[in-house]
């Protein structure tokens, strides 16, 4: 099979591979796109190793067909996806969603994972009938792949949104994704509009550690801080006596370690909150761009030059008619 492998820092190549023997529980899948994350980045950069066990391929999401149903799927892995073949336990297998074509529907399942369990399993953001009031939910990087995707998951399901962007223009294009208020990061001071905003019950962070602080100054009384990346480092300061008057509470997250069985867990939560409001057009996936699989490194720059709105696939087989 055709697969890129990381044979130095930062560098990818395309190389022919033995395919995956699946072990207990696994199943295979005949990939027809892969997902590109920031965390596929760090890891070809060094800095974001896969799990013991994992395959050592980037790639942490796919879409394509179970080698012994031949049905349509898309699947979250710790890692192998930039491959024209996976091994996949079966648990982290889920069907494609009928309203995506297949191609798309590899950049759904790692970011949709990833905001329902940091938004709802996590941090508590209400999926059922709701309460008196909407909750106020900050999302920081707006037009990246969770970004876009976090704005329409929290939109459906009544909460207010904000969110910070890199440009004036992205400030239009999020607010057509269901964005309350969208601030430049670049030109606003972000903390004092989202105080003079009413504050946040819910902060979707990717910053990490240098913006501790200015997160926990936008937090209402309860608020909950949820790190799911540090783009800008991993240490910082903290304001404990704001935080305790607050009553706030800070996670940190990650998917990609998590057990089979808990992945299981969020994929189930996931298929009942997410399909459905695909099927109502509630939510879409922008794609960005899609590379071929051998321009891999051209996908990668994309992200990290940034000003990307949503995904970037790689299309690993030919997908016509997907």
């Amino acid at each position: 099979m055709r697969a890129v492998t990381n044979p130095d820092k930062n560098r990818l190549e395309l190389v022919d591979l033995p395919e995956p023997e699946p072990a207990a529980g696994e199943v295979l899948i005949d990939v027809v796109a892969a997902g590109v994350n920031r965390a596929d980045l760090a890891q070809v950069a060094g800095v974001y190793p896969p799990p013991s066990g994992a395959s050592p391929l980037p790639g942490l999401e796919v879409s394509g067909y179970r080698r012994d149903t031949g049905e349509p799927v898309v699947a979250l892995l710790a890692g192998g996806g930039y491959a024209e073949v996976v091994a996949v336990p079966e648990v982290q297998v889920l069907p494609a969603p009928p309203s995506l074509p297949l191609a798309e529907a590899a950049g759904l399942i790692e970011v949709a994972a990833t905001v329902v369990s940091n938004l709802v399993i996590e941090a508590g953001l209400d999926a059922g009938t709701g309460g008196a009031e909407p909750q106020t939910v900050l999302i920081h990087g707006g037009t990246g792949g969770i970004g876009t995707f976090a704005i329409q998951f929290a939109h459906a399901l009544g909460a207010r949104v904000l969110t910070t962007v890199g440009s004036d223009e992205a400030v239009d294009t999020v607010r057509s994704l269901g964005a309350d208020l969208a601030w430049n990061r670049r030109t606003a001071d972000v903390p004092r509009a989202v105080r003079e905003a009413g504050g946040a019950d819910i902060i979707l962070d990717i910053v990490g550690g240098p913006a501790l602080n200015d997160n926990v100054g936008m937090l209402r009384e309860f608020g909950r801080l949820v790190i799911i990346a540090t783009l800008g480092g991993e240490s910082g300061l903290l304001n404990a006596g704001a935080l305790m008057r607050k009553r706030g509470r800070i996670i940190g997250t990650t998917v990609r370690s998590r057990a089979s069985w808990d992945k299981q867990r969020i994929l189930e939560r996931t298929r009942e909150l997410v399909w459905p409001m695909l099927e109502e057009g509630r939510i879409r996936i922008p794609i960005h761009a899609r590379v071929p699989l051998a321009e891999a490194a051209r996908a990668h720059r994309v992200l990290l030059d940034g000003g990307h709105l949503g995904k970037v696939i790689l299309d690993v087989a030919d997908a016509a008619g997907a």
